[in-house]
């Protein structure tokens, strides 16, 4: 793990848990930070995330052969999504990436980046191509959308419709955040993106998890490229429609008191006991929708179903279609 980011030191910063120690979970009012970045306001900590850099001219080439997404021809500056997948099709990685015309920037899951940069140095061969592990000298930092905040100069920036992340010397973190409003935690950035249906590798994903079943196809996921480790099972599901398992959004019964955790069951509330069909990814409390939830279940779950995701009963709406 990372030292514990600087910003830890700002008044009401409230250390974050797994899977994101390190940083700031919240600086004393979670639903004030969620507001506020909604409104183009203020930054995310995001610097326990692992960064890793490939430079080299057969960079864009060779990443092409590796990757689920077409980045053979990447513009400077666009920002892409892409997975590295398992021989069976299952995910491994995702990768949020950027070109700057001289080096493709990437931000990971923590603590995943030295099993990237390892499968990615032994898959090198003879293409003319350097991969580092950069999250010791490279900080990101996430602006919402709608943000003025500008970035320093060259600092390579990802930039899509959920906001902007930046690729900061860590040395400039403090003096950066000093200057880019008021802080927002973690949790305020999670809870916009449980609001938005976007997945998360390690939460929304377990050892087994293709990306028809979150909803990766199209984001990270180019149908139209071959040749990269994992394309046979992504073919054949994209042909017959039958993914295993479906993300769904949940609307949480806000008169609970506890969030269901990681990992609880997901059953059919019409039923006593019921068999397990699935389990919570993420719960989160979000400003405006009240206590909300991902989970991915069985395929064959009714979409119309009403379920419960441990003990609190929960309305289903649908991310991926059945």
């Amino acid at each position: 793990m990372n030292a514990p980011s600087p910003l830890l030191s700002l008044p009401g910063a409230v250390a974050a848990e797994a899977p994101d120690e390190g940083v700031a979970a919240h600086y004393g009012d979670l639903f004030r930070e969620q507001r506020a970045l909604d409104a183009g306001e203020g930054f995310v900590d995001l610097s326990h995330r692992g960064v890793v850099s490939v430079t080299g001219q057969d960079r864009l080439s060779w990443l092409h052969l590796l990757l689920t997404q077409h980045v053979e021809a990447l513009a400077p500056g666009h920002a892409t999504e892409a997975l590295v997948l398992s021989a069976h099709g299952h995910i491994e990685h995702a990768l949020y990436l950027v070109d700057d015309g001289e080096t493709t920037w990437a931000h990971v899951e923590p603590g995943t980046q030295k099993d990237l940069v390892a499968y990615l140095e032994s898959m090198k061969f003879f293409y003319r191509v350097d991969i580092a592990d950069r999250t010791d000298d490279r900080a990101v930092v996430h602006l919402p959308a709608g943000s003025i905040t500008e970035a320093p100069a060259g600092v390579p920036v990802r930039e899509t419709a959920h906001g902007r992340d930046l690729f900061l010397p860590r040395a400039a973190l403090a003096d950066f955040a000093a200057s880019a409003g008021p802080p927002a935690g973690v949790l305020a950035y999670e809870a916009l993106r449980v609001a938005a249906h976007r997945p998360r590798l390690g939460l929304e994903t377990d050892h087994r998890t293709i990306p028809h079943e979150v909803g990766w196809i199209g984001t990270a996921v180019h149908l139209e490229k071959g040749c990269y480790r994992g394309q046979e099972t992504v073919a054949r599901v994209q042909n017959l429609g039958r993914p295993p398992r479906r993300l769904v959004f949940l609307h949480l019964d806000g008169s609970e008191v506890k969030l269901p955790p990681h990992g609880a069951a997901v059953r059919l509330a019409t039923e006593d006991e019921g068999r397990k069909l699935g389990f919570v990814t993420t719960s989160v409390r979000h400003h405006e929708l009240g206590p909300i939830a991902l989970a991915l279940v069985k395929r064959n779950v009714p979409a119309d179903a009403a379920l419960l995701a441990d003990e609190t009963a929960a309305a289903q709406e649908t991310v991926v279609e059945p």
